[in-house]
């Protein structure tokens, strides 16, 4: 026995399945938002934190990632029900890997399909992501209200396609994709605790005692910093010498213990830091690549910082991030060729805490502390467009 529920607003009844979930009593309908995003952390944790938003309005969140990416532990960690499907990048893989492709992207709509038409979402975000191609295109075959989120200055092949196809584009970044209607420049979501940190001029003034330094590979790690780093700060004096967080990334530590050893020098390694709110508050300086998600951190957090793009980035992504911050004075801009144990040991020793303020004062100054609530009220618009 088929139960029916009527829709009174169209004036048609439809069977319950065709909603894909249940009514609240005395409610309208839970909608359902598909948040698409995997692979780093520059993709997951912006689409964590519009997530957050968006449960606390009253939404059901439902994540798409890839096997075996960090999404599988994060999203359902925060409550979020976890769809996957079987996809991964292809830069620097071999030619019966590039063959294949046809076969994979065939595969992968196809498993996207699958979870769009089990889940019936509302709206489907883009944040990124090996996820969020195939289930971008899908989505909008199958006539689904879709967004897309471009974090970077300079936005990839995959999001230059969905943005064709996109309801609405927006950024991370100003200009990083042709103005037009659908298009909005809203920043880069960051998680709530960050963007409430005291001002930068506070935290810094009742400062005294050795510069605290944040070293960040980031959720991969960074090779080039985990091995220059230590040799630089070995050539400080051991008065001058800040104290250090080095976070490596897992597969680095065992290495990253192996070059502060070599270098007879002390410091605090991680291979990943869970409360990026508190390490931010607690530091003069941060040395880091420059994804998206970085600069939108640094920024909100109010952080001075020294940033060494990732040189291999497509499209030289992490330079044009960097520099959002650098022609700003809000940042140090260092090219990895120009990464060196003397010259950065140079460049630390250089520093005033007075100069760090500064430099933290003009980052909080561009950020963009409305980001995740401006992305989050797109996404719901979308339902009140089409009614």
């Amino acid at each position: 026995m088929k139960t029916w529920i009527v829709n009174l607003k169209n004036c048609r009844m439809r069977p319950m399945w065709a909603y894909g979930r249940f009514p609240i009593a005395g409610t309208d309908l839970i909608p359902t938002i598909l948040i698409m995003a995997g692979g780093t952390g520059g993709h997951v944790f912006p689409g964590l934190a519009v997530a957050e938003h968006m449960k606390t309005a009253g939404w059901h969140v439902v994540w798409l990632g890839t096997e075996g990416g960090m999404e599988t532990t994060l999203a359902p960690r925060q409550g979020y029900r976890l769809e996957t499907i079987r996809f991964s990048g292809l830069r620097g893989k071999n030619v019966r890997t590039w063959l294949m492709l046809p076969l994979r992207l065939l595969i992968a709509f196809w498993q996207s399909a699958k979870v769009i038409l089990r889940v019936r979402p509302d709206v489907v975000l883009g944040m990124g992501g090996y996820p969020a191609f195939p289930g971008g295109m899908m989505a909008s075959l199958l006539d689904k209200p879709l967004l897309i989120h471009e974090q970077n200055s300079i936005p990839g092949l995959a999001n230059r396609i969905l943005a064709k196809l996109a309801d609405r584009v927006l950024l991370g970044f100003p200009d990083a994709i042709k103005k037009s209607k659908k298009v909005a420049f809203f920043g880069n979501p960051v998680r709530q605790e960050i963007g409430r940190l005291e001002a930068p001029e506070k935290r810094y003034a009742r400062r005294d005692g050795p510069m605290k330094l944040l070293v960040i590979g980031g959720s991969l790690g960074a090779q080039a910093l985990n091995s220059v780093v230590p040799q630089a700060l070995k050539r400080i004096p051991e008065k001058l010498r800040p104290l250090v967080t080095h976070q490596a990334g897992a597969r680095h530590l065992d290495a990253l213990r192996k070059n502060y050893a070599e270098a007879e020098v002390e410091g605090e390694l991680v291979t990943f830091i869970d409360d990026m709110a508190v390490r931010y508050a607690d530091c003069d300086l941060v040395i880091c690549r420059a994804g998206a998600l970085t600069i939108a951190e640094l920024s909100a957090a109010g952080v001075a910082s020294i940033l060494v793009p990732f040189p291999y980035a497509v499209d030289d992504h992490q330079t044009c991030n960097a520099k959002f911050l650098s022609d700003r004075n809000a940042a140090v801009l260092l090219p990895q060729h120009e990464l060196t144990p003397q010259g950065l040991a140079e460049l630390l020793m250089g520093f005033s805490r007075g100069e760090l303020m500064e430099m933290a004062v003009k980052a909080r100054e561009l950020a963009n502390p409305d980001a995740t609530r401006l992305v989050a009220e797109a996404c719901m618009g979308m339902i009140k467009a089409q009614k």
